[in-house]
């Protein structure tokens, strides 16, 4: 392993710009964070992360660190690179679509965590084609030795349209919608085949809702949509249900699962089973001093553009056998309490 470390140093320097020595011990006293697990008795790896420097990502970069790991993350712009050299992390500079960048990189370090996907909506299934294909680039390089891969999906991926009061989606339950309703499953598809060739190649899907300082994504957008009309809509009776988690919890289970997940395991992401919409739609009424209202389902659309989908999302989702495997405890705060007291407002 040391001399595929040594290795990694002689990348061409177009590719490869370490913020400092590959040693542990620099990279160690430069991280402030403590462990938010007691430590464990795992071997310290280099991890290889695509997307390390988003919202998530930085989370999970800090998470590693903070535990005595190693990071190489992928930045395609300078301002990335020296997010994540001010982190502790090592930088490649690439692009997630250099698909001869990415195996040369995978075949010199002990592990990856893949979180990079091009969330544009407006090439959805075009971002899920791209992200299979990373997977088997990343995957081709990693047959037969063994090596952890913790890639990213979601809860809303695999799981059937679900009713308020169905059961919660559990993480061992069969695909009951075909790979072409559900374009990100093929990602999950190619992750469990590389699980039969020699990597230990896993799944965390995260809820839908990652909250916590810096978040941009749904929660960010219903907020701007109340502030536009003045008023805070659920549709329908608004019992439709949210899986949520704080970022740093979600950092915790891919580094979980990079440590000790089983080949060929979904995980879920999830510190909360199901968060009533009514609820979220209640809270951002509450801080923006503006009515809550109901709206028809056949509303949905026009009120909330394409967000109406996920308004109406029923998601619950069930983490018991991460919690039981992993020895996962989410510790941070939840949605509602971040909505109240966090950094939305």
């Amino acid at each position: 392993m040391a001399a595929s470390r040594s290795a990694l140093c002689l990348l061409s320097t177009r590719l490869l710009h370490p913020a400092r020595p590959l040693a542990r011990p620099a990279l160690l006293s430069a991280c402030p964070l403590l462990p938010t697990d007691p430590p464990l008795a795992h071997s310290t790896m280099l991890v290889f992360v695509t997307g390390a420097s988003g919202f998530v990502g930085t989370a999970v970069t800090e998470e590693l660190l903070a535990n005595g790991h190693q990071v190489l993350g992928l930045a395609r712009s300078p301002q990335s690179a020296q997010k994540l050299r001010d982190l502790g992390a090592q930088v490649v500079e690439g692009s997630m679509t250099d698909h001869e960048l990415v195996k040369e990189t995978v075949k010199k370090v002990d592990g990856v965590i893949h979180l990079a996907f091009n969330h544009d909506f407006s090439r959805y299934v075009d971002s899920c084609v791209e992200d299979g294909e990373l997977i088997r680039a990343i995957g081709s390089a990693m047959i037969g030795t063994d090596k952890p891969l913790v890639v990213a999906s979601s809860t809303t991926a695999p799981s059937a349209i679900r009713k308020p009061g169905d059961a919660p989606f559990k993480e061992n339950d069969p695909y009951p919608l075909s790979a072409d309703s559900r374009p990100r499953m093929h990602s999950e598809l190619s992750t469990f085949q590389l699980a039969k060739q020699g990597v230990q190649a896993m799944v965390v899907r995260l809820a839908p809702t990652v909250h916590g300082e810096g978040d941009h994504a749904f929660v960010p957008m219903f907020i701007s949509k109340a502030r536009e009309a003045s008023f805070s809509a659920f549709v329908a009776d608004g019992t439709n249900v949210w899986s949520a988690v704080h970022r740093d919890d979600a950092a915790a289970v891919f580094r979980l699962a990079l440590e000790k997940g089983t080949a060929g395991s979904a995980y879920h992401a999830v510190g909360e089973q199901g968060v009533p919409f009514k609820d979220i739609a209640g809270a951002i009424g509450k801080k923006l001093n503006v009515p809550v209202k109901s709206i028809p389902v056949e509303e949905a659309g026009r009120h909330f553009g394409f967000l109406g989908h996920f308004a109406s999302l029923d998601n619950p989702t069930s983490c018991e056998k991460t919690k039981a495997e992993l020895g996962w405890v989410p510790r941070q705060v939840k949605l509602l309490e971040d909505l109240e007291s966090g950094s939305y407002f």
